[in-house]
């Protein structure tokens, strides 16, 4: 997992809870590097997953809770950094489609060490998209906050249905509605 990811969780979590907090969850977690990540390093998502896990104990909040509001954080975060991927798009449908054959795309030329979850568009309308999630990091939560974070940038009122298609979250189906 991206440095960038770790780094924006960390900022989040001193936006909401405190320098303390963070420093509380780091030697909790007790990761590696006592939680110093460069934008772009590549670390283990079982580290995130240990940080998320620390602040749910410590702030008693359930984790999938906290993955979809560092989704939300993480959209913005996106769309300040990376401004070209949004460039043309009219609203939160026409950018979701678009993930994986044009932004993960330009992703990779920028962190050719990235790994990226796929997401399969089955079905797409002006009202109404089915997408398919897949990751061997099992973040689903994350995905919902950041297609929910989309819907926002967009000013649009979207109704979000999450199934999980695998157990272990690997593999999350979401419905979207307008």
């Amino acid at each position: 997992m991206k440095g960038l990811i770790f780094k924006e969780f960390l900022e989040m979590v001193e936006k909401e809870f405190g320098y303390e907090t963070v420093d509380t969850i780091i030697e909790q977690s007790k990761v590696p590097r006592n939680g110093v990540y460069t934008n772009v390093g590549t670390y283990d998502a079982a580290e995130m997953v240990a940080l998320v896990v620390a602040l749910s104990k410590t702030k008693n909040i359930p984790v999938d809770k906290l993955l979809y509001a560092f989704g939300e954080y993480a959209f913005k975060v996106f769309v300040k950094g990376y401004p070209a991927f949004f460039e043309g798009k009219t609203n939160s449908f026409e950018l979701l489609a678009d993930v994986g054959n044009t932004i993960h795309v330009e992703v990779l030329k920028l962190y050719p060490d990235a790994e990226l979850p796929t997401f399969q568009v089955e079905e797409l309308s002006k009202e109404k998209m089915v997408m398919v999630y897949h990751s061997t990091r099992k973040l689903g939560d994350f995905a919902e906050g950041l297609i929910h974070g989309c819907a926002k940038h967009f000013g649009e009122k979207v109704t979000i249905e999450k199934e999980n298609i695998e157990k272990d979250g690997s593999v999350v189906r979401f419905r979207m509605v307008k």
